[in-house]
């Protein structure tokens, strides 16, 4: 009897009853807020990278199965509906699964776009996929760790030869001047004298060296980079595992291109969306078997979505860690030294960061970052 009803929900495709810890409850529960849905909508760069892509590989999507993985309110599962898809399986582990059906319907693709709540590791689905589209990218590109899903749902779910949208990433790391930040955050005690008669200057080692407790959200421009930015890793999704995901290690040596105070290291990202080579290699033998009918070719251009300071900005911005300490770089001054991301040990959604850093004559500086936010107490209140 239990057998007739487990075939009966993968049918369906529905998804086991989800067994969450409570930090992964909390963190789902965080994705109830509309307000970062609002954020993620309103980031123009970011969901017109996504249609474009979806759209530009619409001859890989029509009459096939695609798997939208942490479908949020549904956007990108729609516009897989309308590039053609035969059936949408649209993926989410908050409620805001109910809110996507809402959307589905009111688009009219109820036929083909299936919301299914669950956890993208318990559910079960019908049917293999095609093509997997996910937007999984975090702060610093690895909070959070929804890549696993991702990798998860690729191993147990995507047909050989299927696609994966975005299939690459690049995470980059450059040193940086940021005078704006120090006249905001901490040269701002100086003026209190000022303000209220009341001379706080004392606090500023406090509130300069309170900067680099964790990993800051911030935008940063062009103006900001003392140096050409470097790849710290390349990820290739059809390849990566788990295991790859355990710590990312990189190590560096830049040279400063003038004068400034070093006061931190950015880092970004770009996501890149192209058909992958067995799709090209089909696509080509078309071309070749009918090289007068331009209809059995159409160039597919690879679509990039960027946080690089150098780019509009995207909700993304850049993470940046500072230094307790500015410390003064001039021109072709070298900056030796190294970085490794892991998920934190007390929550793996959560980022560690490990930095250490020298600059010409001055010491080694070693530093531990922290990014992570409380999710039982957000989730509370």
């Amino acid at each position: 009897m239990r057998f007739g009803i487990v075939n009966r929900m993968a049918s369906l495709g529905r998804a086991k009853r989800p067994k969450l810890s409570s930090k992964d409850k909390s963190y789902f529960d965080s994705y109830c807020d509309i307000s970062i849905h609002e954020e993620m909508l309103g980031d123009a760069e970011r969901t017109n990278a996504y249609k474009n892509a979806i759209f530009q590989h619409k001859e890989a999507i029509q009459g096939k199965v695609v798997l939208d993985v942490g479908a949020g309110t549904g956007i990108l599962s729609c516009f897989c509906g309308q590039a053609g898809a035969a059936k949408v399986y649209a993926v989410e582990a908050s409620a805001m699964a109910e809110q996507a059906k809402k959307i589905v319907n009111s688009n009219n693709l109820q036929d083909c776009v299936q919301v299914i709540h669950g956890v993208m590791e318990e559910v079960i689905l019908p049917e293999k996929v095609d093509v997997i589209v996910s937007e999984w990218m975090g702060y610093c590109l690895l909070y959070e760790s929804m890549l696993l899903s991702v990798i998860y749902a690729r191993d147990k779910w995507l047909k050989p030869g299927g696609i994966l949208l975005p299939d690459s990433a690049t995470l980059y790391l450059s040193p940086i001047c940021d005078d704006e930040i120090m006249v905001d955050k901490v040269h701002f005690w100086n003026d209190m004298e000022d303000t209220y008669g009341v001379d706080m200057s004392s606090i500023i080692p406090f509130a300069r060296e309170s900067l680099s407790k964790e990993v800051m959200v911030k935008s940063l421009g062009a103006e900001n980079i003392l140096a050409h930015e470097q790849v710290v890793k390349n990820f290739d999704l059809y390849a990566i595992t788990k295991a790859n995901l355990s710590s990312v290690k990189y190590s560096f040596l830049f040279r400063c291109f003038g004068h400034a105070d070093l006061q931190g290291f950015a880092v970004w990202f770009d996501v890149n969306f192209c058909t992958n080579k067995k799709f090209l290699a089909d696509d080509e033998k078309k071309r070749d078997l009918n090289p007068c009918d331009s209809n059995t070719h159409v160039k597919k251009k690879s679509v990039l979505l960027s946080t690089s300071p150098y780019l509009p900005e995207t909700h993304w911005k850049q993470a940046v860690l500072y230094l307790k300490k500015e410390m003064q770089v001039v021109q072709d001054s070298k900056i030796h030294g190294s970085i490794e991301l892991s998920p934190s040990k007390d929550n793996p959604r959560f980022l560690s960061v490990n930095l250490s850093t020298k600059i010409d004559d001055y010491p080694e500086v070693s530093k531990h970052y922290s990014m992570g936010y409380d999710l039982e107490k957000s989730a509370i209140e």
